[in-house]
Order: C-alpha cells, then sequence, then structure tokens
C-alpha cells in the first residue's frame, strides 16, 4: 500500500506538467476556497520540475522525432466503465505492442532523463488499488494516455478532473474537437505523436496500445493522423455503466478537483456526454476502412475473452497471437476470482437511463 490515501492526496496530477500548461488550463479559471492550499502545493512542485522538461525536450529531438512509426496504432475505445482497461490489460501481454504507462500519466515530461528517481518516488507515494473497483495500481502498469495529454498540453478534455465546472465546454472543444481551433487541434495531434514515440521506447513496443475512452469521439481525427488504425470499441449494458461511471468519477474527482461541482451536475454531465460520445461514434465510424474496426459487447468478452481475442487478432489482421498466447493466458488466470462491483439498479436509475440512453438500449439489445 501507498504512503498516500488515494482521496487524500495534498497535490493533484498537474504536478508533473509543464508550467506552460499549468498556466493556460488554469488562466482565467477561479479555484474554490477550499483547494487554494492543493493549488499552491500543486503549482510549486510543477514549477520546481518543470526546467527539466527542457532536458527531456532535447533528448526527444535528438534521438526520436525524425523516426517514422512502424505502425499505426491499435486503439480501444468505448464509453468510462464499458471494459476497456480489462481489455487493455490483456492486449498489453503481447510485447510487440507499447503503451502509456501510469508514471507517464503523471510526469510524461520525465521519461528519456530522471525516470528511476522519480518512478520510485511515485510508487512509494502512490495507492495501489484504485478507489472505484480495487484494480492494480502501479507505475509501469497501461495507463490512459489522456491523463499524461493532460500534462503535456492545455486541449485535453481531462481538464475537467480540475476544473469540473467546465465539463461540458471541455467536451465540446476537447472531446470531439467540435468548437476546437485549427491550431489547438494540429497541437493536439503533434503532442500526440511525440507521446507515442516517448511510450514505444519505453515500452520496448513497437506498435502503439491505446485505450483512451476520450478518443472514442474522435474516429475522424484519429484517421487524418493513422489512416489505417485499428479500433476495438466496447459497449456495456447501460445501466451498469451509468452506476459505475457515476461512482468512479464522484471518486476519481476528489483529489484532482480545484472548483465544487454537486452530484446531480456531475450526474447530468455524465447523462449528455455519454449521449454526445455514443453519437459523435455512430457518425463516424463509417470512415474507418473495412477490416479494421471490431465491436463487441463487453460481457460478451468478459465471458469469453482469451477466443475473442483470437478472433480479434485475426478480423484486425494484428500480428503476433501465437507468440502472445502464453502470456495472455497467464494474465487471464491470475484474473480468476476476480470480485467486480454488483450494482442494483433503483427505479431512478432504470428511469434515467431509459428516458436518455434508449438509443443504445435499442442498438445493443440491453434488457433488464
Amino acid at each position: 500500500m501507498g504512503l498516500l490515501e488515494f482521496d487524500k492526496l495534498p497535490i493533484n496530477t498537474l504536478v508533473g506538467a509543464d508550467r506552460k500548461t499549468f498556466n493556460a488550463i488554469l488562466e482565467n479559471r477561479v479555484v474554490d476556497p477550499g483547494y487554494k492550499g492543493k493549488y499552491r502545493l500543486t503549482k510549486a512542485i510543477c514549477n520546481i520540475l518543470s526546467p527539466l522538461s527542457s532536458i527531456q525536450d532535447n533528448r526527444y529531438k535528438k534521438r526520436l522525432e525524425g523516426q517514422p512509426l512502424e505502425h499505426d496504432p491499435v486503439f480501444i475505445i468505448g464509453h468510462w466503465r464499458s471494459g476497456t482497461t480489462f481489455v487493455h490489460n490483456v492486449f498489453s501481454c503481447d510485447n510487440h505492442f507499447g503503451y502509456n504507462t501510469t508514471y507517464q500519466t503523471v510526469f510524461p515530461h520525465l521519461m528519456l532523463w530522471g525516470q528511476p528517481f522519480f518512478k520510485k518516488t511515485m510508487s512509494w507515494l502512490m495507492p495501489n488499488k484504485r478507489p472505484t473497483d480495487n484494480m492494480e495500481l502501479a507505475v509501469d502498469l497501461p495507463q490512459e494516455e489522456e491523463f499524461a495529454l493532460s500534462n503535456m498540453m492545455p486541449y485535453t478534455y481531462y481538464n475537467f478532473w480540475f476544473l469540473p465546472k467546465y465539463q461540458q465546454e471541455y467536451a465540446d472543444r476537447f472531446l470531439t474537437f467540435e468548437k476546437a481551433t485549427e491550431q489547438e487541434l494540429q497541437v493536439f495531434k503533434d503532442v500526440f505523436i511525440k507521446l507515442i514515440k516517448i511510450s514505444l521506447w519505453n515500452t520496448k513496443g513497437s506498435q502503439f496500445l491505446s485505450k483512451n475512452p476520450p478518443h472514442t469521439a474522435r474516429i475522424k481525427e484519429l484517421l487524418e493522423m493513422f489512416p489505417n488504425a485499428k479500433f476495438i470499441y466496447l459497449v456495456r449494458n447501460p445501466y451498469t455503466v451509468f452506476e459505475s461511471t457515476r461512482s468512479f468519477f464522484t471518486n476519481t474527482i476528489q483529489p484532482l478537483k480545484l472548483q465544487n461541482i454537486s452530484d446531480a451536475e456531475l450526474e447530468q454531465n455524465i447523462l449528455s456526454i455519454y449521449s454526445q460520445m455514443y453519437h459523435t461514434y455512430e457518425s463516424e465510424k463509417g470512415l474507418i476502412p473495412e477490416g479494421n474496426l471490431y465491436e463487441m459487447k463487453f460481457e460478451d468478452f468478459e465471458n469469453n475473452p482469451l477466443e475473442i481475442t483470437k478472433e480479434i487478432y485475426n478480423l484486425l489482421s494484428i500480428p503476433g497471437f501465437e507468440s502472445a498466447e502464453n502470456s495472455i493466458k497467464n494474465y487471464l488466470d491470475k484474473k480468476k476470482g476476480y470480485k467486480k462491483n454488483v450494482y442494483k439498479y433503483n427505479d431512478r436509475t432504470v428511469d434515467l437511463v431509459e428516458k436518455n440512453w434508449s438509443y443504445a438500449l435499442e442498438q445493443w439489445n440491453y434488457k433488464l
């Protein structure tokens, strides 16, 4: 167990941002009373570490910037709490994949220099379980890259973790890029390429494996960058997704936020943004070349993960299943007996989901 408890962290993950990004995210934003101390301590550590980012920038330019990517990425997408973490962990057993690590999400500027020291310190301090579902946390485990991107530039949806009053604005601008400028979108693309190259160098992979729910609403932009990218799209029972997302967001936001948001506001944002992501994905998935998309229910994958993993490799023409099969089996064997949260749907949950997400219930044939 880490020295610090997740819900009592005296700082938030912006400690790993560069100073320019930190200031841009907080520019013209109000930090609510009660969070001033966290803000000041986070900013102070950020200011101390930020000058070190120039060392990485110089090494990146010499080592990685000019190198082409060998393969377009594989993107695991789907709304939060749809099983993307489990699928990510399964596929990451294949060592031809590279990925963003938990350490990298917090300290993306301390990868090519200083990593051993900072990683050891982070490992000593951080909790070893996620607060929502008791999934393992460790510095080298795969993690979604949006957290890292939020420390590398101000143009990401995950700014809402720090400034939740602006969650819908960040969704419109940086989740779908519908209201982003061309310059902001180009910065996103450039920084994402940089993150991928550093991730592959760090994990010694040849193809980037992404697990990032916000990418669900960015198919068009991702294909502009990676025309032959592969996509694995997950859906899950919407009643469970609602209950689980509300729990996840409510718990995860506590140590990160610098503003208050009511439970009612957070709940309404979940309902609205699920719809925004779902419909954006449905409108854009036709852009994906034939043979590059696999859609599935998480419940099906959970019941037969090895066979469906093999099927995904075959249908998406991903090489190397035979080499990775034993590692995948070993991981799945370790997860046998893992107890998931069990959700009971009260009448209010049923009513909210059926009023707001009936299209998902109907399209994927989910029933109580």
